[in-house]
């Protein structure tokens, strides 16, 4: 058994307690705006490689996702708008659209997993996923906050509620 820690954001109402992502070190501290963050424990258990059919079911799990392609390669949209992709810049390779803050919390905690895209996409968020490091919870973590951030607003507040 592994021990790892996971961020957590608090909010003043307890089903919007949601885990971020694995932190890779204990004791960092982060510069997250209007977020109160905190560090708890959990055991994890072996890595289960994610394959494209696990990022495509995962990523169309989202309400109203649907799959598109530009550029030779399949995509994710919402409202119109791409959150993710697959097969780029190869294959065994996603990309998730985050806000760069998020970014760097998913790559300080996972960099075998998660680096920025190359050039300017890397410096608005692109993150690109190595599907055969990543695991379904952070993968599944990290699209939640792509589609979170691209989404319409009613419909992300919609979801939220669930």
């Amino acid at each position: 058994m592994r021990v790892v820690a996971k961020l957590t954001i608090l909010s003043a109402h307890p089903r919007d307690v949601k885990p971020l992502v694995p932190v890779a070190r204990l004791g960092a501290s982060y510069d997250c705006p209007a977020l109160i963050v905190a560090v708890r424990y959990a055991s994890s258990g072996a890595l289960v490689p994610v394959t494209s059919k696990d990022f495509r079911r995962i990523a169309l799990s989202f309400p109203e996702a649907v799959e598109s392609a530009h550029q030779d390669h399949p995509d994710f949209r919402v409202g119109g708008k791409v959150f993710a992709t697959l097969g780029y810049p190869e294959k065994g390779w996603g990309m998730v659209k985050l806000p760069p803050k998020e970014q760097v919390f998913v790559i300080e905690a996972e960099p075998n997993v998660f680096q920025p895209a190359k050039g300017a996409w890397g410096l608005r968020g692109s993150t690109m996923v190595r599907l055969g490091s990543a695991n379904k919870t952070s993968l599944r973590r990290a699209l939640a906050a792509a589609w979170r951030n691209t989404a319409p607003k009613r419909l992300a507040a919609q979801f939220d509620k669930i």
